[in-house]
């Protein structure tokens, strides 16, 4: 692997999301997340990473919940946030 890309992978810089712990492969924040079978390092961070980050960070504009709390529908927690928290939480980053 190039110098160049493997410097990306490791850097926290590649995606906000990766300031925060993932929780679904435990990397630690500013790790990047690794596959459970083989501990690749993966160049993206997992969707649960992504999500739970977008939730510490960025107010719901669908369901208007504050940071730190998880989106909902009909009252119900959804497992995931809405796909206009993750973007508006990348928005907030840039």
């Amino acid at each position: 692997m190039p110098n160049s890309l493997r410097a990306l992978i490791h850097s926290s810089a590649a995606h906000p999301a990766r300031t925060i712990p993932c929780p679904h492969c435990h990397a630690s924040a500013g790790k990047p997340c690794t596959l459970r079978t083989n501990g690749r390092h993966l160049p993206a961070p997992h969707p649960q990473r992504v999500s739970a980050w977008a939730q510490q960070t960025a107010i719901c504009p669908e369901c208007q919940t504050t940071p730190g709390t998880p989106c909902h529908q009909d009252g119900l927690p959804l497992r995931y946030v809405h796909d206009r928290r993750t973007t508006e939480a990348k928005e907030t980053a840039a």
